[in-house]
């Protein structure tokens, strides 16, 4: 059954700046500025006010279940395009080996990152990071990986590439488990 209306707010933080225009968002705060394009969903995005604070509201006028199904999605990426603003997003990854011990090299910066070793292979693997994402060693764990970066979609593909380029071929994976994994995911300003 078709609503006539469907509607849903997202309650717009001090100190971020959200602007919409034709479905295109930007978000600033104090950690930079991000976008997020929406014109491909059947969306009304607006801002508006509500009891005294600024809210974002999604309309979708009669809706189907997957049209009003992208109303939640429009205000989840939001939340993460503020919470990217604010906070940043950190990937933690850990390097898993049973013999042959995986070598990490970071260049340009902590831009790519230069994996050698992998199951004894000569082969070295070169990965680049994506715009705005950072990967450093970690200075408590030994072989680990911090990513980190304010958009979560790019810091989550760079972690996906690394994990990719690590993946043994033509072995049995229940019993060779080398590989570099995501062990922890959250934020950079860690809440109290």
């Amino acid at each position: 059954m078709k609503q006539l209306i469907s509607s849903r707010t997202l309650a717009l933080p001090s100190g971020v700046d959200v602007e919409v225009k034709a479905r295109q968002v930007r978000v600033k705060g104090p950690r930079g500025v991000l976008k997020k394009d929406f014109k491909h969903l059947a969306v009304d995005m607006f801002l508006t006010e509500e009891d005294g604070q600024k809210v974002l509201k999604v309309d979708n006028h009669f809706g189907k279940r997957k049209s009003l199904a992208s109303i939640r999605t429009c205000i989840s990426h939001v939340q993460n395009l503020i919470t990217g603003v604010t906070k940043g997003f950190e990937y933690k990854m850990r390097l898993v080996y049973a013999h042959f011990p995986i070598n990490i090299n970071l260049e340009g910066n902590g831009t790519k990152v230069e994996i050698r070793n992998f199951l004894g292979e000569k082969r070295v693997r070169i990965v680049n990071m994506l715009a705005g994402v950072k990967c450093e060693r970690s200075s408590a764990v030994k072989d680990e990986l911090v990513l980190t970066g304010n958009d979560i979609e790019l810091v989550s593909r760079s972690a996906a590439l690394i994990h990719q380029v690590c993946l043994v071929k033509h072995k049995d994976i229940r019993k060779f488990l080398d590989g570099i994994y995501v062990s922890e995911r959250g934020t950079l300003v860690k809440e109290e």
